[in-house]
């Protein structure tokens, strides 16, 4: 059985994805600061890590208890915390997994990261410009280490069922909504695939309007 190991399970696109890989049948891991936040994880007996990913050494002792062949998704992200951990939480994790030898790593970040910044309104670099650059900085991390890694960066996210109606694309502009656990879906889809490696992504589903 694949084993799925979600950093940032405690709450929203986490949480999202913690449900849905365990409705596909999947080993799920939670990992996250406090995952009593997220009461399902105890619902549904899974096995769940604490690991503040801003302090190195509980990154290290977390990912050195996963197993080798597991895929690692991380939507972990904060929004004016003291110590954001978008890049300094993501940078651990990356050299973590190298270090202990875990190859596969899918990293949500957001539109407007990296050469998507471009396409950002003022009002939104306001509203999260620090975090889309921070997030950007852990993208840059990513793509210079050795791992099999995929990067998507999903649009405005809502609560809501799977819809099988989000779209995945690249190098364009676009913008837009999606349900949670639509990019779950579509995470998996990249997890499955050989051709994602190496890959950034962007998804929204156009079926959903503001």
């Amino acid at each position: 059985m694949q084993t799925v190991v979600i950093f940032g399970a405690a709450s929203g696109l986490g949480a999202a994805m913690v449900e849905y890989f365990h409705d596909q049948g999947l080993q799920v891991i939670a990992v996250a600061r406090d995952p009593s936040k997220n009461p399902r994880l105890a619902e549904l007996k899974l096995q769940s890590l604490s690991c503040d990913a801003t302090i190195q050494s509980q990154v290290e002792q977390t990912v050195s208890n996963l197993p080798k062949e597991a895929w690692v998704v991380s939507t972990m992200g904060s929004y004016r915390a003291d110590v954001p951990v978008d890049y300094i939480g993501h940078r651990h994790l990356i050299n973590a997994l190298e270090t202990h030898g875990i190859k596969r790593f899918l990293l949500v970040t957001s539109l407007g990261c990296g050469d998507s910044w471009q396409y950002l309104s003022e009002r939104s670099k306001q509203g999260f410009g620090a975090a889309a650059r921070e997030k950007s900085l852990a993208e840059s991390w990513l793509q210079t280490s050795t791992l099999d890694y995929t990067i998507l960066r999903p649009g405005g996210l809502k609560d809501g069922d799977i819809t099988h109606t989000g779209q995945l694309s690249q190098h364009q502009e676009v913008h837009g909504l999606i349900h949670r656990k639509e990019v779950a879906r579509l995470a998996h889809e990249l997890l499955d695939t050989k051709q994602s490696l190496g890959q950034i992504y962007q998804c929204i589903d156009p079926k959903l309007s503001w």
